[in-house]
């Protein structure tokens, strides 16, 4: 393992997923809830019809397992067989991470691929998927926990620094969109706009208005839980928005945030209330027989939370899950932005007035108003609309065309239907509670199946 002799080395990993823009890939990654199909409950780790035996169904599509202290928590695949990785969130809640692909197209293949695989295998089982941002009537105590010790250790600090950290980790599921840069200059651009646009993404992609058996006043609670889950790690970072921002300054910021553990043979060490930056200049005692490794610095970044996170790339963190539309919808309307110049500056110019100060304001409101949220004369739906027009306009111009000569721009009228309607899966979700279904929460394990 590369030992970390300066802060240079930090600084050159995240540098080192530069790519060239003919290199570019499109990573998707989205959460859904198991439940048992007779009970409408959640399932266990273990049992004849828990999470591991579903884990262990996908060896016959060619899944290898990943053990940790005997029991499955993960499942890879061969890149020869589509690559991409099956994990459990904190209480089974079942994350696709797609392989790295290059068009939306193919993104769509990955999905109906894996729901086919899900399917055949939760059919023998009684199970079926549940693909909503919040557990809509589970308790937080009715949770399976997974085996996993990092999880543990997170189970355990998260209540020292929020009330929700608990649901968070437990209750909720999201959809995701990994992207690349090319350069710094690329990086921060991509980084802002990431941050400007992710409420917008929150209110379009809303799908979580229901908890505690009743509705909840919320369009997207997932996003509103994370705003009580950890200050040190999660919200807006205004300091991207500085002049000067680098590479540098986000190392600089992940060294200060509190790390939650590091693994050595496998066993989690808990390192809560200490530094990335105390452990790299050998001030926690209880580890200074172990000197810091890149591997230590990767598991780092994975836990950190903001809105919209660096790594290698730049992970999308604002939307709910949702269904094969709304995961594709996510990954076209990013793509269509970042990755074609034009509408990546054209976004930048039409959000340029947004201070800091705003953006956060914003963020707070989002979770609760959704497409209805205003702020002075910033009207989301109409920024929305205009921001998807610039997707679309990004997406032709890569002109992806499917066997149906359809380009990538077609996954948009998911949006574009939100937009005309002005109602986003939230809304229509309470629309159909209180007029078509009776007020019985249980339609929704009919209606938001993945």
């Amino acid at each position: 393992m590369e030992r970390i002799e300066s802060k240079d080395q930090l600084i050159s990993y995240i540098a080192n997923g530069e790519k060239d823009p003919s290199d570019f890939k499109i990573g998707t990654e989205h959460e859904k809830f198991p439940f048992n199909i007779a009970a409408n409950k959640p399932i266990s780790y273990d049992g004849t019809n828990g999470i591991r035996s579903l884990l262990e169904g996908f060896e016959e599509y060619g899944w290898k397992p990943v053990y940790e202290n005997g029991n499955v928590i993960a499942l890879t695949r061969d890149n020869k067989l589509g690559g991409g990785s099956i994990t459990l969130e904190p209480a089974g809640q079942f994350e696709l991470s797609g392989a790295m692909l290059n068009t939306v197209h193919e993104t769509l293949f990955e999905l109906v691929e894996h729901k086919n695989q899900l399917s055949n295998i939760g059919e023998k089982m009684g199970l079926d998927f549940l693909a909503i941002g919040f557990t809509p009537d589970w308790s937080r105590d009715e949770m399976p926990i997974m085996p996993k010790k990092r999880y543990d250790i997170m189970r355990s600090y998260m209540p020292t620094k929020g009330d929700h950290g608990l649901d968070m980790m437990l209750r909720s599921c999201t959809s995701q969109v990994n992207l690349d840069y090319s350069s710094e200059l690329d990086m921060v651009k991509k980084l802002r706009l990431s941050f400007l646009l992710q409420p917008v993404a929150t209110a379009l992609f809303s799908n979580s208005p229901f908890s505690e058996n009743s509705l909840n006043g919320f369009s997207s609670y997932r996003s509103e839980v994370w705003k009580d889950t950890d200050p040190d790690r999660t919200g807006i970072l205004t300091f991207i928005f500085d002049d000067g921002m680098s590479y540098e300054r986000y190392v600089d910021y992940a060294m200060k945030v509190p790390m939650y553990f590091i693994n050595r043979n496998g066993e989690y060490i808990n390192l809560t209330g200490y530094t990335f930056d105390d452990f790299i200049n050998g001030k926690i005692e209880a580890v200074k027989d172990f000197y810091p490794t890149i591997d230590d610095w990767e598991l780092h970044l994975t836990t950190i939370f903001p809105e919209a996170r660096l790594k290698k790339f730049i992970e999308m963190r604002g939307a709910d899950a949702g269904n094969i539309n709304h995961v594709c919808a996510l990954s076209a309307f990013w793509v269509g932005l970042m990755y074609d110049n034009d509408s990546l500056d054209a976004a930048l110019e039409l959000t340029k007035n947004i201070s800091s100060e705003e953006l956060v304001t914003l963020r707070n409101i989002v979770p609760r108003e959704g497409l209805r949220s205003k702020l002075g004369k910033l009207d989301i739906h109409q920024l929305a609309s205009k921001v998807i027009s610039l997707s679309v306009d990004g997406l032709k111009k890569r002109n992806n065309l499917d066997k149906n000569n359809l380009d990538e721009s077609y996954y948009l009228k998911y949006l574009e239907d939100i937009i005309s309607a002005q109602e986003n899966p939230a809304d229509s979700l309470v629309r159909q509670f209180k007029n078509n279904w009776n007020e019985d929460i249980s339609k929704i394990y009919e209606n938001c199946r993945f």
